[in-house]
C-alpha cells in the first residue's frame, strides 16, 4: 500500500466516523462524538462550544477539564483566553469612537498615537490610515510578541513597541499582511482618544452594555480562574500579547456566542443600551481592495468570505494554551463558537467548527463534500451486500444533480449527504449511512455505515460497505466491519 493510498483511506475513515443524526434524537450527538475523538487524538484537555440559530442559543456544552490537575470540569461558562478573537472586540470598541465622531477611519493612525509615530522604510505613514490598520493593509509586517507571568516580565510601554516595531516595510495598501501590531496600535489609539485604559473602555462601552458578564479584559498578564492552558502535557504559564488590542480578552462560550449574535442581529435580549447602529456593524464586514485592485478578505476586525457554501464573517484565534473560533453565517442566522485549552495542534480545534455547522445545518455537508457524478455513474444501480449471514439487497440512485438516494434491504430510500468522488479512480465514497447489516458482529457495536464503490467498466460497481464504530463508543474503541458489495446499472440517466 502506498502512502497516498493509506492517507486517502484514513481520510475517508475519519470522514465517516461520526454517527448520523438519524441514529439519535439529539442532532448534536455526532458533533459530541467528533469533539471527544479530536480531544483524545490531539491531547486537548477541554473544549467548550456554543451554537446560536435564528436568535436563540440552541446548544452550549463543555467537555473535559478546564484544569486537569485540580479536576475542574469545563462548561459553557468557563472563561478561555480568546487570543486573536480579541481583534473584533477591539474593532467594535474602535467603531464606538468612530460613531461618536472621535476617530475618523480615513485619517492617518499617527494622528491618534501621541508623540511616538510610525516610521517608514518605504511608503508614506500618512497613507497608513485607521482603516488600513484595521484591515491589515497598513504596510506593517508580521508581528507577534508575548509575555509570560513566570518570566517576571512586564509589557514594555506601547510607545517603545511603536518605536521598535511599527515600521512600514511595504507601502500602505500594497499588500494584506496580518500583524498583531496593527491591533496594538488600535488599542493604544482607543486609550489615547478615550482617556481610559483599553480594558476600561472596552468593558464600559462594549461588554457591560451588552450584558456580557462572563467576559474580562485583565490589566495584568493572564486571568486566574480561567481555563488553564496546555501544550501537550505541559501547563502553559499565563501569558498575553504585548499589543493588548490584539490578544487580551477572556470570554466564555456562552458570552462569545452572544457577542456574535449582537454582530449578526444588531442587538441582544436584555441589552442595557445601544452600542453600535446596525449600519455601523454592517460596515465592519465591508472589505476594501488593495491599490492594485486585488481583493482582501478582511474588513474591520472580521475575516469575510464564504464557508460551507454560506456567506461568512468571523475570526479564529490561537496562542500558547488557547485555540478559538467565532464563525457567523448571516443568511443562515447562525453563530458557532469553539474554545479549547490545548494547542499542540491549533488547527484540530479550529476544524471542529465544521462539525458544528454540519450538525446544525446538514445541507452544509453537501456544500463541503458534494459531488457531481460522471455520465457513466449517473443512474439507478441495483445490487447486493454479501455478509457471512446472507445477502442483502442494495439500491442506489445517483442523480445528475448530485443528489444520492440509497436503500438497504428494501427499506425506504435515504438521502446520503456525505459524498466524495475520486475522479482519478472513479471511486465513490458515501458516509453517514443509516442501516443494519444484520450480522451479530455489526450489531454488537452499531455504528454509521460507509460505502466505497469503484466503477468497473461502464455498468458495474464493486467495493465494500463498512459498519464503523471505531470512534463512536464513549469508553473504548469500536470496530470497522466490511462486507462485499456488487452492483449493476438498472437505469441510465
Amino acid at each position: 500500500m502506498t502512502m497516498s493510498t493509506w492517507c486517502y483511506g484514513l481520510s475517508m475513515m475519519l470522514f465517516a466516523i461520526s454517527p448520523p443524526a438519524a441514529l439519535s434524537a439529539d442532532r448534536f450527538e455526532p458533533a459530541r462524538v467528533r469533539i471527544r475523538s479530536v480531544m483524545t487524538a490531539h491531547n486537548i484537555p477541554s473544549v467548550s462550544v456554543a451554537i446560536a440559530h435564528k436568535g436563540q442559543i440552541v446548544w452550549e456544552e463543555g467537555f473535559g477539564w478546564a484544569n486537569v490537575q485540580r479536576r475542574v470540569a469545563a462548561t459553557s461558562h468557563t472563561l478561555y483566553p480568546l487570543a486573536s478573537i480579541t481583534k473584533p472586540i477591539t474593532a467594535t470598541a474602535l467603531m464606538v469612537l468612530v460613531e461618536q465622531g472621535r476617530i475618523d477611519l480615513d485619517n492617518p493612525i499617527d494622528g491618534y498615537l501621541g508623540t511616538q509615530k510610525i516610521t517608514a522604510k518605504i511608503g508614506d505613514p500618512k497613507d497608513a490610515t485607521v482603516r488600513r490598520v484595521a484591515d491589515h493593509t497598513s504596510g506593517l509586517p508580521l508581528h507577534a510578541m508575548f509575555v509570560y507571568r513566570d518570566e517576571l516580565a512586564s509589557r514594555s510601554p506601547m510607545e517603545e513597541m511603536i518605536r521598535r516595531y511599527a515600521v512600514l516595510t511595504a507601502p500602505p495598501g500594497e499588500a494584506h499582511v496580518y500583524s498583531n501590531m496593527n491591533y496594538g496600535l488600535l488599542g493604544y489609539a482607543i486609550e489615547r482618544v478615550s482617556g481610559k485604559t483599553y480594558a476600561q473602555f472596552v468593558t464600559e462601552q462594549v461588554l457591560a452594555p451588552l450584558g456580557l458578564h462572563e467576559s474580562v479584559i485583565p490589566e495584568s498578564i493572564g486571568l486566574d480562574g480561567s481555563a488553564t492552558g496546555y501544550w501537550g502535557d505541559r501547563v502553559v504559564p499565563p501569558n498575553d500579547s504585548v499589543t493588548k488590542g490584539s490578544s487580551g480578552a477572556f470570554m466564555s462560550a456562552h458570552d462569545l456566542v452572544r457577542f456574535g449574535m449582537f454582530h449578526l442581529h444588531g442587538e441582544l435580549p436584555g441589552q442595557k443600551r445601544t452600542v453600535l447602529s446596525r449600519a455601523r456593524l454592517q460596515s465592519m464586514r465591508e472589505t476594501r481592495p488593495l491599490v492594485d485592485g486585488s481583493k482582501v478578505d478582511y474588513g474591520i476586525g472580521w475575516v469575510v468570505g464564504r464557508r460551507h457554501g454560506l456567506d461568512y464573517f468571523g475570526h479564529n484565534g490561537g496562542k500558547a494554551g488557547s485555540a478559538t473560533v467565532l464563525a457567523i453565517y448571516p443568511e443562515a442566522e447562525a453563530v458557532i463558537v469553539v474554545l479549547g485549552n490545548g494547542v499542540s495542534r491549533v488547527g484540530a480545534v479550529h476544524l471542529l467548527e465544521a462539525d458544528l455547522i454540519h450538525a446544525l445545518l446538514p445541507d452544509t455537508i453537501r456544500a463541503d463534500h458534494g459531488y457531481k457524478p460522471t455520465p457513466e455513474m449517473a443512474g439507478r444501480w441495483r445490487g447486493h451486500i454479501d455478509t457471512y449471514t446472507g445477502r442483502i439487497a442494495l439500491d442506489l440512485d445517483l442523480q445528475p444533480s448530485g443528489r444520492v438516494l440509497l436503500s438497504i434491504d428494501s427499506a425506504p430510500a435515504q438521502e446520503v449527504i456525505k459524498v466524495k468522488l475520486d475522479p482519478r479512480t472513479s471511486t465513490l465514497q458515501l458516509g453517514d449511512i443509516v442501516g443494519d447489516l444484520g450480522t451479530p458482529d455489526a450489531r454488537r457495536h452499531p455504528g454509521p455505515l460507509q460505502l466505497s464503490l469503484r466503477l468497473r467498466g461502464s455498468d458495474r460497481l464493486t467495493g465494500a460497505i463498512t459498519s464503523n464504530s471505531l470512534e463512536t463508543l464513549s469508553h473504548r474503541m469500536g470496530d470497522a466491519l466490511s462486507y462485499w458489495v456488487e452492483m449493476g446499472k438498472s437505469e441510465r440517466r
